[in-house]
Formats: structure tokens, C-alpha cells, sequence
């Protein structure tokens, strides 16, 4: 329970603490000894996108996980088109805003084309029709067009690019979802070596909550 909280809301330990009637040490003990026991528990729920995905279209984006802006890491941790730190993490979802998988985490000054190239994300879904933003123009995904240089978007490629966005919107709302665990939306205040397990244990919960 307690761990679920933490994740669900994202309290500082000592609120969680006085909620539970323990010390803060003792929610700081536990939350350490029982994450990975949690994601263990949940790993068979999460499944393997290449099946999961099979004759489905794959929409891709990536999102900022905020993070406390960690001297020690200089600006490795800093978006610059989020203007924020954190961590990239890219999420792929059907037409229909069903969750298929999370990337592990890289620093959020990476770009969407980076995350994706280090994810496991291209060789899961070779095979599939993919759909992304600007940001993955060239990796093989249908992107929207971009404006020529000095020219004006022809009526075209307003159209397409409309019909990208309409599909895409499905992923955007897999996302905000995702952020209800509020870990990933408000600011993330532990260690930056233990976030891989928070993100696989959301994940997790994720997917179990669907059903899989």
C-alpha cells in the first residue's frame, strides 16, 4: 500500500509517514526493499511488444519526466525544448490509446530521435506501420511533412498532416494516462539510479490494470 501511494501521489516520505503512522525512515526503508519486490510481481503482466503489436499500427512520442535539476549531473538532465529537467521516455501506443511499451529512460536533453534509437522500440516494431512527429523524422515512422524552406505548406500536406495529428492524439492521451501515476508527472525526487525501476514498475501497473 504504501509503495502504491507513493507512486499514485508522489508525497514527500514525511507526509507518507505521518499518513501511515510510521517514522520517515521506516517509509524510506520500505519504499527501497519493496519497489523491485512490486515490479517482479507485476513483470509477467507486461507483454512483449512485438507480439503485442502484431497487425497493429504503432504510434510513438516521448515525454519529460521532471526531475529535481541535479547539480552533480550539469546539463545532461536539462530539456531544452521543455525548458525543464528530467528524463526522455518513449511510449508507444495503438490507434486506440492501448498502452504496448515504455523505453528505459535517457537524459532529457536527448533528443525524441536519440531516445528512440537507443530504445528497443526499432527492432520490436520493424515489421509494423509507425507513426511519430517531427521529432523522428527519419527513423522510418510516417512524420508529418515539414514546411519548405520559404514556401508555404501546400493543401496537401496541411491534410496529411492533420490526419497524422488526429491519430496521434490516440498516444498523447496513453501518456497522460501513464502520468496519473503521479510519479511521472510532478516531479521526481529520488535518486536518479532507482528511476529505471520506478518507470518499469508504473509500467507494470500500467498493463495490469488493463488486464494483460
Amino acid at each position: 500500500m504504501l509503495v502504491l501511494f507513493l507512486l499514485r501521489q508522489n508525497p514527500v516520505q514525511s507526509a507518507a509517514a505521518e499518513l501511515f503512522g510510521v517514522s520517515q525512515a521506516t517509509v524510506s526503508r520500505r519504499w527501497t526493499v519493496l519497489l523491485p519486490v512490486v515490479e517482479k510481481a507485476l513483470a509477467r503482466h507486461v507483454p512483449d511488444p512485438v507480439g503485442a503489436s502484431a497487425g497493429r499500427v504503432v504510434l510513438v512520442d516521448g515525454t519529460l519526466v521532471p526531475t529535481w535539476d541535479w547539480a552533480s549531473e550539469g546539463t545532461t538532465m536539462f530539456s531544452g525544448k521543455h525548458r525543464d529537467t528530467g528524463f526522455n521516455l518513449q511510449v508507444a501506443a495503438t490507434l486506440t490509446g492501448d498502452l504496448l511499451a515504455v523505453s528505459s529512460p535517457v537524459p532529457g536533453s536527448r533528443h525524441d530521435m536519440h531516445a528512440w534509437r537507443r530504445s528497443h522500440f526499432p527492432k520490436a516494431f520493424a515489421e509494423r506501420e509507425g507513426i511519430g512527429d517531427l521529432g523522428y523524422v527519419g527513423s522510418g515512422l510516417l512524420t508529418p511533412r515539414r514546411k519548405p524552406p520559404r514556401q508555404e505548406r501546400s493543401t496537401g500536406d496541411k491534410v496529411a498532416n492533420r490526419s497524422i495529428s488526429t491519430l496521434r492524439a490516440a498516444v498523447e492521451r496513453t501518456i497522460a494516462h501513464l502520468k496519473d501515476w503521479k510519479i511521472l508527472a510532478t516531479r521526481y525526487r529520488g535518486p536518479l539510479t532507482r528511476f529505471a525501476l520506478v518507470a518499469k514498475t508504473v509500467t507494470a501497473l500500467a498493463f495490469y490494470k488493463k488486464d494483460w
